[in-house]
Order: C-alpha cells, then sequence, then structure tokens
C-alpha cells in the first residue's frame, strides 16, 4: 500500500494512536488528522506531534472529517461510531491499526485470542520461543502496538501478539500464521452490543486464516470447538476433559502433548501458575510454541520458572496468615469465577468499577460456599449487589483504602482477600493496571501499619 498521497484520519490517541502517527508519518503521509472524544487538555504529547505537521481535532467525532479522509485507522477500544459506520458505507475504507500492520509486516505471526487469559498465553508463547533461540517480537494489545514493529520485523522472525475483539472489528484481511482461541464468554457487550457481534468479532481470525495456517483451539469450549465445522484448516486442540488427537490435553497430572508421537511435557506439581484456567492457557502456548518450532527443553524450562504476569493472581502480602491477592485484570465474570476457583480456602472478594454490559448473576452459583464476604465498590455495586444478594455477606466502600481495610477486619486466619473486579477500572482508574497498583499499595501501608501495632 502506498500512503504517501493519501489523507489519512486517526482515531484515538493512546499509545496506539501515536505509534500509528510515527508509522505514517514515516511513510509520508502529510496530510494526517487525529481525531479524539476526549478534549485536548486530557490528551498527552500533542503539541509534540503538532510540530511533526499533525493536525487534531478532539472532543468528538465529525462525519465530514471521515468523509474527507482517504482512510480512516482506529484505535484499539473506540467502539463502532455511527459516524465511522457512516463513512464505511459511503465508501471510506476503516481499518484497525493491525490491519495496517499486516499489509506491511514481515515474518510470520502468532496470534491469541479469548476472553480470559490472552496476556498470560501471549507471554508464554514469547518465552518460549526465545528459550527456544528463535527471533521473536512480543506485541500487540499485552504492550508495543503492532504497527511499532514493522520497521524491524524480518522474514525470520516470529511475531507473538494479544489481539483483542476491538481490533478484530475493523479488519478486512488480517491473518496470523498460528492463531490461538483460549476460551469465549460474554465481555464488552456496552461495546458490541450483543454477544453475538462478540463472538463474530473473534471468529474473524479464524474466518481469515488460509487452508495452510493452523489453528489452535479450545476443546473444552463448545462455540470455539464448533468451528471445526466451518472451515477445512489444519487444527489442533488442547483439552483438560478430553484426549485430543492433536494437540496437547491433561491426564494423570500431567500435560501430554501429542505431535504424531505422544510426550509428557509437565507434570502439575512443577506449575507455580494458580488455578486450571492456566492449565488451559499453558497448554495453548505448549501447541502454538511447538508448532512454531520451540524446543521440548525450553517449554519445560519456561513453564518451570514461569510465576504469573503483574495483577493475574498476584500475591500482594501476607498479613496475619491473611493471603491478600491482587487480580485487577480479572475484569469479567467469567474471569472472576476462574479467579475463585483457584482457591481452596475461604475468601473475601472485592467486586466492582464500571460494568460492560454483563450479567453478574453466573456468580452466585461461583460464591456460594466459597465466599466468606464481599465487598463491593465502584459504579457497578448496586447491580452486582442485587445480582447477588442474599449468597454471602456483602459491605459497601468508597475508596480502596476503605475496602482493603475492611476486606482485612472481615477475614479470619487462613483467608484469602481477593481483589478480582468482574467489571473494567475505568469509573476510578485509566486502567486495570493502574487499579492493581493501588491496591498492592493500599495493602503494604496496611500491612506496615500491623507491623507497627505488633511492635508497639
Amino acid at each position: 500500500m502506498n500512503l504517501k498521497d493519501k489523507k489519512v484520519v486517526v482515531i484515538g490517541f493512546a499509545r496506539t494512536g501515536q505509534a500509528l502517527c510515527d508509522f505514517l508519518l514515516e511513510q509520508g503521509v502529510t496530510w494526517l488528522v487525529v481525531n479524539d472524544r476526549k478534549p485536548e487538555n486530557q490528551l498527552e504529547k500533542v503539541a509534540e506531534y503538532r510540530k511533526k505537521g499533525i493536525r487534531f481535532e478532539t472532543g468528538g467525532h465529525r462525519l465530514e472529517l471521515f468523509l474527507e479522509a482517504d482512510l480512516v485507522v482506529v484505535s484499539p477500544g473506540v467502539p463502532p461510531l455511527p459516524e465511522i459506520l457512516e463513512a464505511r458505507s459511503r465508501g471510506i475504507r476503516v481499518i484497525s491499526e493491525i490491519e495496517l500492520a499486516y499489509e506491511f509486516l514481515k515474518g510470520r505471526t502468532i496470534g491469541i485470542t479469548g476472553s480470559n487469559g490472552k496476556s498470560t498465553t501471549t507471554t508464554l508463547i514469547y518465552q518460549m520461543l526465545k528459550a527456544s533461540g528463535l527471533r521473536t517480537h512480543l506485541t500487540g494489545n499485552i504492550g508495543t502496538p503492532l504497527v511499532s514493529f514493522v520497521k524491524k520485523s524480518r522474514p525470520d522472525h516470529w511475531i507473538v501478539t494479544e489481539i483483542s475483539s476491538f481490533q478484530l472489528e475493523f479488519t478486512e484481511k488480517f491473518r496470523t500464521d498460528i492463531s490461538v482461541f483460549l476460551n469465549i464468554s460474554p465481555n464488552h457487550l456496552d461495546w458490541h452490543k450483543t454477544y453475538e457481534n462478540y463472538i463474530q468479532a473473534k471468529k474473524k481470525l479464524y474466518t481469515q486464516q488460509l487452508h495452510s495456517d493452523r489453528a489452535v483451539i479450545n476443546r473444552d469450549d463448545p462455540i470455539l470447538w464448533s468451528w471445526r465445522k466451518d472451515k477445512t484448516i489444519e487444527l489442533y486442540a488442547f483439552s483438560r476433559k478430553h484426549e485430543v488427537p492433536r494437540g496437547c490435553y491433561l491426564k494423570d497430572s500431567t500435560l501430554w502433548l501429542k505431535l504424531g508421537e505422544e510426550l509428557p511435557v509437565i507434570k502439575t506439581r512443577d506449575i507455580k501458575l494458580r488455578g486450571v484456567h492456566n492449565l488451559e492457557n499453558i497448554m495453548a502456548a505448549i501447541v502454538a510454541a511447538r508448532l512454531a518450532g520451540a524446543n521440548l527443553t525450553a517449554i519445560r524450562k519456561t513453564i518451570r520458572g514461569f510465576k504469573g504476569l503483574e495483577h493475574r493472581l498476584e500475591e500482594v502480602q501476607n498479613i496475619n496468615r491473611v493471603l491478600f491477592v491482587n487480580d485487577s485484570k480479572a475484569t469479567t465474570v467469567a474471569a472472576t469465577i476462574k479467579a475463585v476457583q483457584s482457591f481452596d480456602r475461604p475468601i473475601v472478594l472485592i467486586l466492582g468499577g464500571r460494568d460492560k454490559g454483563g450479567d453478574f448473576s453466573p456468580l452466585r452459583r461461583a460464591l456460594k460456599n466459597k465466599v466468606r464476604k464481599v465487598l463491593l465498590i465502584g459504579e457497578a455495586k448496586e447491580k452486582i449487589k442485587k445480582a447477588i444478594e442474599g449468597i454471602c455477606p456483602i459491605e459497601e466502600a468508597s475508596t480502596f483504602k476503605e475496602v482493603v481495610e475492611k476486606s482485612y477486619q472481615s477475614a479470619r486466619p487462613g483467608d484469602v482477600v481477593l481483589l478480582a473486579p468482574a467489571c473494567t477500572s475505568w469509573d476510578m482508574f485509566r486502567n486495570f493496571e493502574e487499579r492493581g497498583k493501588l491496591f498492592k499499595k493500599e495493602v503494604n501501608l496496611l500491612a506496615r501499619k500491623v507491623l507497627r501495632g505488633k511492635a508497639g
């Protein structure tokens, strides 16, 4: 694609929007406008990019601007706005950042998607390939945008990229050499409007693959597994419940890999990550990494040494035998249920934040006889309260200092205080990382306060 004489609009000016601007300027684009719904005083680096010749339209979305463009590139998280859809219906090309990157990228790609577990699985695959001596890059929704790697990509490189439904929504031809589908459950319904729309966005990564590409699918997820009937593709599976003809499965407390011969990979007792959902993430990573050429020694070493990512079932402090765990990344009901299932001890659970349009009622069954008490915080607390009332005691808090102190007062020695909010953080924070960091800060302050009390 020759972009030099194109009129380009970039929607969204966070990390991905800035990376897009850098890339488009390198491609010689001179007519470049950034559009963001936020007012200019809430955006960073505007003055810096204005000096580079970029125009800004902020505080809303104007259809006339999109109609003036040859190409509109959408950052992740920007919903299908009426103005965007209208521009597309009038023949303006509207694509996501990963679609633009795809047209220029060299090398082979592994794309990981799912409702939960993407970041953990993406990181595992990357580390397995790196430990095997393969040239590899970690990109996508997990951190550095894919478009930032175009310049340094080479034909012999593996690009491991986490992909969200937001990014897939505005793709046309984007595909990966190996695709990994972890699970699917209701998510981002405030954005996609319906569960079916969300499923179809995820499915684009599958339907756009070529017959020579390979897909790694969760055998235990009925929606994902049903896709195998829709397309002839080289298919591999992972499962906790079934032996699979090609892929990875759990049998006799061991993860087995079958790509031709059946080989034991690792005993579950040697895995540091908590939770059965992480067994699924590990199995998916084993298959994808092995298909890309990773050796079993490197795969085993990576699994044994992997303690998890920050804000994913992260153990923070043990205060008087009460374990505080930060799972701020649990922004869906399904992720919260998996977090609760990861512990065999009583839990004081912290829930709340901004609702994503989901149904909180599945929490009732998961919390029953597992959770001693629920602490609620954030915009969605009333909706959550109505959904789970009667299952266990419920208390509300307005700050994270308060929620941490109340959770500690409610816990008993041997309990877990678990932050697994089942909501996004956008009501109080910029992202789940900021929420997790504040939780950890308050827990550490509480630990010092308790220690001082003992010393006194």
